[in-house]
């Protein structure tokens, strides 16, 4: 018979080893840590950014939160940016 069937199979440390560079996977765990710092960060974002601030408007004006301005604004620029970039699409292809 052949002596690799005959020994009994040792999990020695070259073989945990491999057995572990087939489970980690580098991938995932890099998309999870990067996933934690944007939490982290956004959460820091909102607590920093609670002071109240005076919003004027033409004929009114209120105390919000700094966060509330900052993020109806990033809105508000998201939303007119796909409306512009809609009407540059239409008017170019309704001239073919």
């Amino acid at each position: 018979m052949d002596e690799q069937q005959e020994r009994p199979k040792r999990r020695g440390f070259t073989n945990r080893l491999e057995e572990g560079r087939q489970t980690f996977q580098p991938g995932l765990w890099s998309l999870l840590i990067g996933i934690g710092l944007v939490v982290i960060y956004l959460l820091l974002f909102v607590v920093l950014n609670t002071k109240h601030v005076k919003v004027s408007f033409v004929f009114a004006s209120t105390k919000v939160s700094l966060i509330w301005v900052i993020l109806l604004s990033l809105g508000a620029g998201i939303v007119l940016g796909m409306l512009v970039s809609q009407l540059h699409r239409f008017r170019t292809r309704r001239g073919r």
